[in-house]
């Protein structure tokens, strides 16, 4: 039993962390909806950074390659992401719009895929009507998307955002609270 001990405490230590992440995310996504432009934007920046952090480590990991093949490939694509993240930094109402035109395509691609797989499953699965459904709303979310183009960019993407924020915080406080629940 002593061997218990250490586990639950460690449990208990982590579960504050917990919940204040999960508190910090939850006021995040409420900020974030409150003010979807400005998270649209913010979220587009991060994105923006995260591709030239990228395209620098590409470029750098390609002049380490052997090969004139494989540097030259890894060198333009080093590039891409590099030109990539500096047009959506120095101009990040364009990089909204352009995030926003790509997800609405994949949550529309994803969503007929989901269909087409549904069918293949009904004679499997019994579940098969809730992917049905859900690549059905897929559909019409990307729909939603596309038809509210380019007007809803702006607000679009930080609203998704904060709705993401919002449900991860509650489901991790709410875990959280069970697991503190259940301990001894």
């Amino acid at each position: 039993m002593r061997t218990i001990e250490p586990e639950t405490d460690e449990q208990v230590v982590s579960s504050g962390w917990t919940t204040a992440i999960a508190i910090l995310m939850i006021v995040l996504g409420i900020i974030a909806i409150a003010f979807p432009f400005f998270a649209s934007v913010a979220s587009t920046l991060v994105f923006g950074w995260v591709f030239i952090f990228a395209g620098i480590t590409q470029i750098v990991y390609a002049f380490q390659s052997r090969g004139a093949g494989k540097v030259i490939g890894k060198l333009i694509l080093g590039l891409l992401y590099l030109l990539a993240g500096i047009l959506v930094v120095v101009n990040p109402l364009k990089g909204v719009l352009a995030l926003t035109l790509v997800l609405g395509i994949t949550i529309f691609l994803q969503g007929i895929i989901q269909v087409s797989i549904a069918f293949q499953m009904r004679r499997i699965s019994p579940n098969w009507g809730l992917m049905l459904v859900s690549g059905i709303i897929g559909i019409i979310f990307g729909i939603f998307v596309w038809s509210n183009f380019p007007f809803g960019a702006v607000w679009l993407i930080g609203t998704f955002i904060g709705i993401n924020l919002l449900f991860d915080g509650v489901w991790m406080l709410t875990l959280h609270s069970g697991q503190r629940r259940a301990l001894p």
